[in-house]
């Protein structure tokens, strides 16, 4: 399962404002988020032209 790290601080306007920080996991528990939005993130393709997460592979014992 692909999980996805914080490498740079951000605010997610479709997470209800929560400020995520360095090293959190994305989305925060309880939360989704879309295809689109992953690659918004991942990739410099947004607004900010910075990649704020990175995909990261889950532990045994996480899945």
């Amino acid at each position: 399962m692909t999980m996805y790290k914080v490498t740079r601080r951000f605010k997610d306007v479709k997470h209800d404002n929560h400020v995520y920080e360095i090293g959190d996991v994305y989305p925060m528990q309880g939360k989704k988020a879309t295809k689109t939005r992953l690659e918004e993130l991942a990739t410099t393709k947004n607004k900010y032209e910075k990649v704020f997460i990175e995909a990261t592979e889950a532990k045994d014992d996480e899945t």
